[in-house]
């Protein structure tokens, strides 16, 4: 690499939560930039496309600690302070006017710029009666793997009821989780790759691409550059043997019969099942993890799951149109934790697992630190010596 305070050209290798951050981050240092993707930057909802669009956007540290670690707990901190200090950095725009729907409920979470794309509202947690030991369980397990914690409240029914009304009333018992957010993933991802065009980066779309220390191989040959950084998830799975992908299903509906604030998960002892709020009173809804790398269509039986849950969450949402089913494949290594691979000329990141927008902010501030040949480690766990 060359030293911290020279320019360097650099090439990104997907184009992806990762590779987007790293992209915009990069360029606003002054670095002279080429982005390789395998597909489009905006891709279409039909085509196959990075697993940041088919997440829901959480940043969630507290729900996920329970089934991690205590340093996913740290860097979802991390997160929570970093996603609102970036999204300063976007320039500040409205939406398109043609993305409003006529006849939008003034209930509506529709955001009107870049400042309204992250929310700290936290996230509740709640249990039909028969279920309110899977609460009980979660706070014991939370308490073991983050003994320090104490950023959240139980809460009565009448208190679930005052935070969010259109909830079903047969909630006795929820946890509301402080120290949690949500972000409008899509619209972010959008707002984003628009920005790096204007920042002139150079975009590659539709290049499938390997890497090497200096060198981005593609169908047409090879081309040289001060350092590359592979961010592809699962199109790195030739040179990560290690890396596989865990299959993932969303449903999104739309009904302005219902408002949310904040991401609700209801407990129960066979999933934990999500709903985050959306614009234009659009919500997502998911709960399944799966061992497999279909890339198929929603399978019925997670159709009916999702839904019958959703129902039970609202009766409201019978109404609900289904405007969406999505499948995907999160990059996860054999721990579910991200890593960072650092050698001469070749920096590779990867592994985010469902923790994409928890994560990615710690992921790319370690690596701009490696960019910069600063020896500080934020988050040792991150870093590996060597490529698997």
């Amino acid at each position: 690499m060359k030293t911290q305070t020279s320019q360097q050209h650099i090439a990104i290798a997907g184009a992806g939560l990762l590779g987007r951050l790293l992209a915009w981050r990069l360029r606003l240092l002054g670095h002279e930039i080429t982005l390789f993707e395998s597909g489009k930057l905006q891709p279409e909802s039909n085509s196959v496309r990075a697993a940041a669009f088919t997440a829901a956007g959480m940043i969630a540290p507290l729900s996920e600690a329970v089934v991690s670690d205590a340093n996913v707990y740290r860097m979802g901190q991390f997160a929570l302070q970093r996603w609102p200090q970036w999204l300063k950095d976007l320039p500040q725009r409205d939406l398109p006017k043609n993305n409003l729907r006529q006849n939008i409920s003034p209930k509506s979470n529709l955001p009107n710029n870049n400042t309204e794309l992250f929310f700290a509202k936290g996230s509740l947690l709640v249990a039909h009666p028969q279920d309110e030991s899977e609460l009980q369980q979660f706070e014991n397990e939370l308490n073991f793997v983050v003994p320090e914690c104490r950023n959240y409240q139980w809460l009565s029914g009448h208190e679930i009821q005052t935070l969010e009304p259109d909830l079903h009333s047969h909630f006795m018992r929820g946890l509301l989780l402080q120290e949690e957010g949500h972000l409008h993933n899509r619209e972010f991802l959008q707002q984003l790759g628009d920005e790096l065009i204007r920042l002139n980066i150079s975009i590659r779309e539709n290049t499938s691409v390997e890497t090497e220390p200096h060198t981005i191989r593609t169908h047409s040959g090879s081309e040289k550059f001060d350092l590359v950084i592979d961010c592809r998830g699962l199109g790195a799975k030739t040179q990560l043997k290690e890396l596989r992908g865990v299959r993932g299903e969303t449903l999104h509906v739309e009904t302005n019969e219902i408002h949310l604030q904040r991401p609700v998960r209801l407990m129960h002892p066979r999933y934990q099942l999500y709903v985050v709020p959306k614009p234009n009173n659009r919500f997502i809804i998911g709960a399944t993890q799966i061992e497999s790398e279909d890339r198929s269509a929603v399978t019925l039986q997670s159709s009916l799951e999702l839904g019958s849950a959703l129902y039970t969450l609202s009766p409201a949402f019978a109404e609900a149109r289904i405007i969406e089913m999505d499948t995907n494949l999160r990059p996860a290594f054999m721990d579910n934790l991200p890593k960072i691979f650092c050698n001469p000329g070749l920096i590779v990141a990867n592994g985010l697992f469902r923790h994409g927008y928890l994560l990615a902010p710690a992921v790319v501030e370690q690596v701009l630190t490696q960019v910069k040949q600063d020896q500080t480690i934020l988050f040792p766990d991150l870093l590996q010596t060597s490529l698997l």
